[in-house]
């Protein structure tokens, strides 16, 4: 699905604006063997911002690492030359489309971990109502293991506590400050079902679950191989913000303050083919 087919459904738009997640299928198949071999050069050459999440000794590794599409050139084409800037243009009904990050996330076969139900937004120095993470599976995803997004959670009036996914303590501390400062406690979709409505959707290699940074997210352990390539990028009306500490990712020293856009020599344009869907 390139930006041509996203074209043809504005409706994909309204649910991404009322859902915060849509399923696209397909989108990306055709990167796929060149994202695969991207995660076997970032395997086989972590950056520093590499993590096992305390899963070393598991039966079955859940690592992850970010920040590396400058210098693994399958990444780098990925964001530049697949048409993925065009896609998330006409999910946000966006003029531009600026690469955040991108993230890679690998559970091996039998892995225990389940990641916890959290959103992305309070780890970042990054918000605002056009912002989208593209999860693209490089292996197929059975229902059981998939991404499982809480449907308008992105639309809460505060976002999730971030924590830790090693210790399961907050992010930024556990001080009543922190815990009060516009975070609510994360919610267990598993324990009130009644609650909260779940989007999870069984993925092919090359399928994309577009998401809201502020979108409530989880996914349980996995039983086959689950590599993930995710990519982070925000729209016209997305602002730094600053955090109570030191974020993930952590990118120091960048000078930017409350309010401004990202900075382009650091978090470049991406360059688009059509303009977005009205």
């Amino acid at each position: 699905m390139g930006a041509d087919a996203i074209g043809l459904a504005g409706d994909l738009a309204d649910a991404f604006a009322a859902d915060g997640a849509v399923h696209l299928p397909g989108a990306f198949a055709d990167w796929v063997d060149v994202l695969r071999d991207g995660v076997d050069r970032n395997e086989a050459d972590p950056s520093e911002h590499f993590d096992d999440n305390g899963t070393a000794t598991d039966a079955g590794r859940f690592w992850d690492d970010y920040c590396n599409w400058s210098r693994i050139a399958e990444y780098e084409r990925f964001a530049f030359e697949s048409g993925v800037a065009d896609v998330a243009a006409a999910l946000l009904r966006s003029e531009t489309i600026q690469l955040f990050h991108e993230h890679v996330l690998v559970k091996e076969p039998a892995a225990p971990r389940h990641t916890p139900w959290h959103c992305d937004a309070p780890y970042y120095f990054v918000d605002g109502p056009q912002t989208v993470s593209l999860w693209i599976p490089l292996d197929p995803v059975p229902l059981e293991s998939t991404l499982r997004l809480v449907r308008g959670s992105h639309l809460w009036n505060e976002a999730v506590h971030p924590v830790s996914w090693t210790t399961g303590g907050g992010f930024y501390g556990d001080d009543e400050t922190t815990r009060s400062g516009g975070f609510q406690p994360a919610p267990d979709p598993d324990a009130d079902p009644d609650r909260f409505e779940i989007l999870e959707w069984a993925c092919q290699p090359g399928d994309a679950v577009a998401f809201h940074y502020r979108t409530v997210h989880g996914a349980r352990g996995s039983t086959g191989l689950r590599r993930a390539f995710s990519l982070r990028v925000v729209g016209d009306n997305a602002r730094y913000v600053r955090r109570p500490g030191r974020t993930s990712p952590p990118f120091d020293g960048h000078d930017m303050v409350d309010g401004q856009r990202l900075r382009e020599d650091w978090f470049p344009l991406l360059p688009l083919r059509h303009a977005a869907t009205a």
